[in-house]
């Protein structure tokens, strides 16, 4: 008698780094030839459970290193309070839980959320990491996604129409630690959309249809040169994470031979303990050479490969590009081409960075930090400013933003000139630049305007460096104005209004005489008079209120 199982094949569906343009991960697809098992698998939790394990078991006979993506519905998981079994099998075949994503799929309606979330939290404490699948299509309530805080997160390609909603969800994975994928794409414009959005991984015919065999070979569109990354501080670790040769720590010389041999795509082995905590680290050139020099398969064939191995080089995923290249520096100049690698909260490895893929994306950085100077001062334009405004809102941090600017710069440029104006607009952005300190942010967003974002205690020093400064062009007496805006969590949603609530308080502070600084808070009427003399006229029409008393 034949069972449902005999007519059950699967397919292997790459997801793609879009950084690096290789293969981060296999998803294994379900590709039953007769009957409708996995509508019975979502009404059957002890089904949907067989299926994870039939599919992990399929994908270790192709003999893939890759690490692997299995889909389970919600429901079971809720059900069976996670996947024992599935567990087991993992163990069995020879691979290690943080190798396997469980994409938790949809529907959730009518699922015990609670149970759910116990069952996602001992998945975790076994090892496993998190995908939360059909976002943006199923019926995930946005709640229960952050309580899950998944690994991962995986946006239907119908959500690129509405990119809002994507980078919505980018900020959303940065706040939980996620990275975001999309899935279903199938055309060059959809994955310049995702890259646009903010996406790391995708998957989808673009890149390769789900095949019968693991394939090795993707295509990833070039980055067109106007989509830009979404503004941050510096590339991050997790986005660069390549899929990571493990063997346990008693791995034998021989076993490390068979694997580099066999995958020529593999530039080294991490060997880990039973806890996944990289021991060692195996280099493919330095390791072969060993191997291949007189009698070197003699001495070394039985022995633990640890001997031929190095101390790991780690990094935590949360890590910036250049934390690796701290750490690729205070080793020795042989080790240079050796992998870092990447570590989650537990010490686990999740994957390695390659130099190469990091040196390239700081080097984009580089260039589309200098598109963005202004060419007088080289200080960032107000892009940078606004980008990390936005951030400090999303963190819940309360700020400071500051308009400064020189007062009658016209008149200055008539009769001093233009080069004694240049001259001193330099001057001011140096003065702002060697008061910054911390956090402070500094931008030069042309003319004589700049924007200085800083925390409310680096105010006073920051003030005071340049209103107290005797101010000068072509011997002509010069003053600056100042306007902060303080906004406090929740005052404002993002950098348009804090710029429209600091646009009145620039007003107020050219209307003073001499060097001013006027302050005011988003959300409340009126202003504090920091620095400068109100005439007469400005008496009658403004009124001055101690922001600390609203």
């Amino acid at each position: 008698m034949h069972s449902w199982s005999d007519t059950l094949r699967f397919a292997f569906q790459p997801v793609v780094n879009l950084s690096t343009g290789g293969i981060a991960a296999l998803e294994i697809l379900a590709r039953p030839e007769a009957g409708d098992v996995l509508a019975e698998a979502r009404r059957d939790p002890e089904l949907d459970g067989q299926l994870a394990v039939l599919g992990l078991r399929a994908a270790v006979r192709k003999e893939t290193l890759l690490p692997l993506h299995v889909n389970v519905f919600a429901g079971t998981l809720a059900d069976l309070g996670g996947l024992a079994s599935l567990h087991d099998a993992v163990r069995a075949v020879g691979r290690m839980p943080w190798e396997v994503t469980i994409d938790v799929c949809p529907p959730y309606t009518h699922v015990p959320q609670q149970a759910l979330l116990e069952a996602v939290t001992a998945l975790r404490e076994q090892g496993f990491r998190i995908s939360a699948d059909g976002v943006g299509d199923g019926d995930v309530p946005l709640r229960l996604l952050t309580d899950i805080a998944p690994d991962l997160v995986k946006l239907d390609a119908s959500l690129l129409a509405r990119a809002a909603a994507v980078r919505a969800m980018r900020t959303l994975c940065d706040e939980v630690g996620a990275l975001l994928s999309v899935e279903g794409v199938e055309t060059e414009f959809q994955c310049a959309a995702a890259l646009s959005a903010g996406a790391q991984l995708a998957q989808g015919e673009l890149f390769a249809p789900p095949a019968r065999l693991p394939t090795v070979d993707v295509y990833v569109p070039l980055r067109s040169a106007g989509v830009e990354a979404p503004a941050r501080s510096g590339p991050l670790v997790r986005e660069f994470v390549r899929p990571a040769a493990l063997l346990p720590a008693h791995a034998s010389a021989a076993q490390v031979r068979a694997l580099l041999t066999g995958s020529p795509e593999v530039s080294g082995v991490l060997l880990v303990d039973g806890e996944g905590v990289p021991v060692r680290s195996v280099h493919r050139s330095r390791f072969l050479l060993s191997m291949s020099g007189r009698y070197g398969h003699a001495l070394y064939a039985d022995r633990p490969a640890a001997k031929l191995g190095d101390p790991p080089r780690t990094v935590g995923v949360d890590a910036t590009a250049w934390e690796v290249l701290d750490v690729v520096a205070d080793g020795g100049r042989d080790r240079t081409s050796d992998d870092v690698a990447v570590v989650d909260a537990y010490g686990r490895c999740v994957g390695v960075v390659r130099l190469a893929d990091l040196v390239r994306a700081l080097a984009e950085t580089r260039v589309e930090e200098a598109a963005g100077l202004n060419p007088l001062t080289r200080l960032p334009g107000s892009d940078a400013i606004t980008g990390e405004v936005d951030r400090r809102i999303a963190d819940g941090r309360t700020f400071a933003l500051s308009w400064l600017d020189v007062d009658h710069f016209k008149q200055v440029n008539d009769g001093a000139g233009f080069a004694a104006g240049d001259e001193l607009i330099r001057a001011v952005g140096r003065a702002l630049q060697l008061a910054a300190s911390g956090s402070t942010r500094v931008g030069h967003i042309g003319g004589d305007d700049f924007l200085v974002l800083a925390d409310p205690e680096g105010l006073d020093p920051l003030a005071a460096s340049v209103l107290d400064t005797p101010w000068s062009a072509g011997g002509r007496p010069v003053t600056l104005s100042l306007a902060t805006v303080l906004c406090a969590p929740g005052s404002v949603t993002d950098h348009r209004q804090a710029a429209a609530w600091l646009a009145p308080l620039k007003k107020a502070a050219k209307s003073l005489n001499g060097a001013s600084w006027v302050l005011g808070r988003a959300g409340a009427s009126g202003h504090e008079i920091r620095r400068g003399s109100e005439s007469a006229a400005s008496q009658a029409g403004c009124a001055v209120r101690d922001p600390g008393r609203g």
